[in-house]
């Protein structure tokens, strides 16, 4: 049986009269920011920012089409679910605002990283440091909204215990940043678009099957 707060956050499920004003300034300050970076990708011809920003979003993209899928197998509840109040609610663990969050995070990552992708900081590889650093401030982050009921955890092994924090520190967030540092990695243009392009496309793929040909709804 759904629990309580899965069944809140059926409620309004992709409901486009739950959209609010703000949105549209987020959107148009997304615009921008890729706006800003292409611009300047094309100048330099380093379109490194762009295909870090496209990995952290895809690789949320897949998180949160796993999360739906496990509320629908289980049907009781996903591993996080978002009931509160959003402008739009995408999935049950996902709405606009953590999108606009994650389509901007891995813009964030790799400005922090230096230049140089062999320098380190405190003897870690300068790109791994930050991986780590920002996925611990992320957890930190989601502990919050947890305390503040936005973000509800259900299982005993993905909560706030100290077991619970690792899974979602490995699993929730730093493969997100290794994902990043792995195609980043890439040698050819060619190689990092394939490599964006399976991982947009298993989420897409999987969201296809679940809520289009199975109709499932997460």
């Amino acid at each position: 049986m759904p629990t309580e707060a899965s069944q809140r956050a059926l409620e309004g499920l992709r409901d486009f009269t739950t959209l609010e004003w703000y949105v549209i300034p987020f959107l148009a300050i997304l615009f921008y920011i890729y706006a800003l970076e292409v611009k300047q990708a094309r100048k330099s011809g380093n379109w490194d920012a762009i295909i870090a920003g496209a990995t952290v979003f895809g690789m949320d993209f897949v998180n949160e089409t796993v999360n739906g899928w496990i509320f629908h197998l289980t049907q009781h509840s996903a591993l996080w679910t978002t009931p509160g109040p959003t402008a739009l609610r995408t999935m049950v663990g996902w709405n606009v605002e953590i999108m606009f969050m994650f389509a901007i995070s891995g813009l964030i990552w790799y400005h922090t990283c230096s230049e140089d992708p062999a320098e380190k900081i405190l003897g870690v590889p300068n790109r791994w440091f930050w991986a780590i650093s920002y996925a611990v401030f992320c957890v930190f982050i989601e502990w919050f909204l947890n305390v503040g009921d936005l973000l509800i955890w259900e299982y005993v092994f993905w909560n706030r215990s100290f077991a619970g924090v690792w899974l979602i520190f490995l699993f929730g967030y730093l493969h997100f940043y290794v994902a990043c540092i792995l195609v980043l990695h890439l040698k050819t243009m060619r190689n990092r678009l394939i490599a964006i392009g399976s991982i947009w496309g298993v989420a897409i793929l999987l969201n296809i099957i679940g809520m289009g040909i199975l109709g499932f709804q997460y």
